[in-house]
């Protein structure tokens, strides 16, 4: 008589892992060491008066190379918690900030 032992799940196919979620956002503050503050705006439509709003969003995110300034409009993305506050990491500066510090 064979014994029934339960099969492992299969570990996540490298799509599903490499899916991440992206957003686009303005950089307000890069001040602290390899962190940026990025602030993400949307539009979104009130439930009941369905007047169209924007919401603003702060994400904290990490920079390894301090390349992100002040008012650049940078991509994040989604990945693993690196601090209490850190869930994204900066994908690519999309357009440089043309203030000078």
């Amino acid at each position: 008589m064979a014994t029934d032992t339960p099969t492992p799940a299969p570990a996540p196919t490298p799509s599903a892992r490499l899916h991440r979620q992206e957003l686009t956002g303005v950089v307000t503050s890069a001040k602290m060491e390899k962190t940026i503050v990025v602030k993400v705006t949307r539009l979104v439509q009130h439930k009941l008066y369905t007047r169209v709003m924007k919401v603003t969003k702060k994400f904290y995110a990490h920079d390894e190379t301090r390349e992100a300034r002040l008012g650049d409009t940078v991509k994040i993305v989604e990945t693993r918690p690196l601090s209490k506050l850190k869930r994204w990491r900066l994908a690519q500066v999309i357009r440089r900030s043309t203030r000078v510090n």
